[in-house]
């Protein structure tokens, strides 16, 4: 499988390609996807309408978008051992901490902005 991540080295953004390591492990890829689902506004792919929250809305509500992350957490949490998706209290923007327990047992933490 493959997916695209979009990264930001020395200022410049660029996409990356994610693909299945050699054993078939497609983890990284799925963690990718599901930060890019986290960035992506709500019905704003073409292809995948299902992904996506509504985060520009809530902010100019000044409701966090905890529901809809909820979902998003739900809905992931299938490729992982253990998927945790928590706000970040405190912050100026809508921020979540990612935790993820890979099912080979690699863990994986980032604060994720959305």
């Amino acid at each position: 499988m493959r997916t695209w991540g979009r990264v930001e080295e020395n200022g410049v953004k660029k996409w990356v390609a994610v693909e299945s390591d050699a054993s078939g492990d497609f983890s990284y890829g799925w963690i990718t996807t599901l930060i890019q689902t986290l960035k992506l506004g709500l019905g704003e792919s073409p292809f995948y309408a299902q992904y996506g929250i509504p985060a520009q809305q809530s902010i100019i509500d000044q409701v966090y978008p905890d529901y809809y992350v909820t979902m998003v957490q739900q809905q992931f949490s299938r490729y992982f051992a253990s998927l945790s998706v928590k706000k970040v209290p405190g912050a100026a923007n809508p921020t979540y901490d990612l935790s993820v327990i890979m099912f080979s047992g690699v863990t994986y933490r980032k604060q994720i902005a959305v």
